[in-house]
């Protein structure tokens, strides 16, 4: 699974490359593919990393997610974790990891604060 870091610094660098060629399935959660279209709008090269988007997406692999039930309820335990442990983080990584973990799906990110969540199997730090 891509959180927003994770797809940026791939594109950018192509950290985590083999990784994402190997995996049978790579899922993108729906609020990272929003992190990414508010951040082209905002960019300089917003058509051309649309397009890129956009192809990536249409790859037979790629998976787009989005929250179900269950996640709502992983959201919750981990929201009240994070809470307890005064350790909060953002409310779209929290969604992230809560999807990851539903999924059973390593968390691809360059946000080192996901290991906050040690519910949440990270990919190894630069790929």
């Amino acid at each position: 699974m891509l959180d927003t870091s994770a797809y940026s610094h791939w594109r950018r660098s192509g950290t985590w490359n083999d990784l994402i060629r190997q995996a049978s399935w790579v899922m993108v959660p729906s609020m990272v593919l929003g992190e990414l279209q508010a951040g082209f709008r905002l960019g300089k090269a917003g058509l051309e990393n649309q397009s890129k988007l956009s192809r990536f997406l249409g790859e037979e692999a790629v998976k787009v997610v989005s929250p179900s039930e269950a996640t709502a309820e992983i959201y919750g335990d981990f929201f009240a974790y994070l809470h307890r442990q005064g350790t909060p983080l953002p409310t779209n990584d929290i969604w992230i990891g809560a999807l990851s973990y539903e999924h059973k799906a390593m968390l691809l990110t360059h946000d080192r604060h996901f290991t906050r969540l040690p519910q949440v199997p990270l990919a190894p730090a630069g790929g």
